[in-house]
């Protein structure tokens, strides 16, 4: 048999271990306000957009945030261009990450840069490619911290 790689399924299955009620479609459903083949239809990807509201409510139910960036990363026509995570890793690798974007000479070589293009009020076109790797780095930290972000809201979360 295959296994389901479909992610509303895979999240419920990761919640099932925190949340035994989880383990049965039919009471995962009811919480979620819908019809167990509604459930069964997104987890087996029969329905291609899922609403909405009912991704929020099982990033919620299944203590999933990433379910929602995933959702305006790959659903939403205007999220698609938005630096977002989709997907979490451990803790180290993010903290690594960050570090290394938020480094110091990294930082003081962009503000330069920026300062540079930005003294006159004009953008020539000989900055235009500088623009751009700045712009690219600060989606790259975008993400990241958007990752750091999701770790947190998971572990945080009801301890508000």
């Amino acid at each position: 048999m295959r296994e389901n790689k479909n992610i509303y399924y895979q999240a419920r299955k990761k919640a099932m271990t925190h949340n035994e009620v989880l383990s049965n479609r039919e009471r995962a459903a009811e919480l979620l306000g819908v019809s167990q083949s509604t459930l069964s239809d997104y987890e087996l990807g029969i329905t291609k957009i899922v609403p909405v509201d009912k991704v929020a409510l099982m990033a919620d139910l299944y203590n999933c945030p990433e379910l929602r960036t995933g959702y305006c990363k790959y659903e939403c026509p205007i999220g698609r261009h938005i630096p977002l995570a989709t997907s979490i890793s451990g803790i180290e690798g993010v903290s690594l990450k960050l570090i290394r974007l938020l480094d110091f000479n990294e930082i003081k070589k962009i503000e330069k840069s920026l300062v540079c293009i930005a003294e006159d009020g004009v953008i020539s076109e000989d900055e235009k490619p500088t623009l751009k790797n700045i712009i690219d780095s600060f989606d790259e930290m975008s993400v990241v911290i958007s990752e750091l972000k999701l770790i947190g809201e998971k572990i945080l979360k009801g301890k508000r």
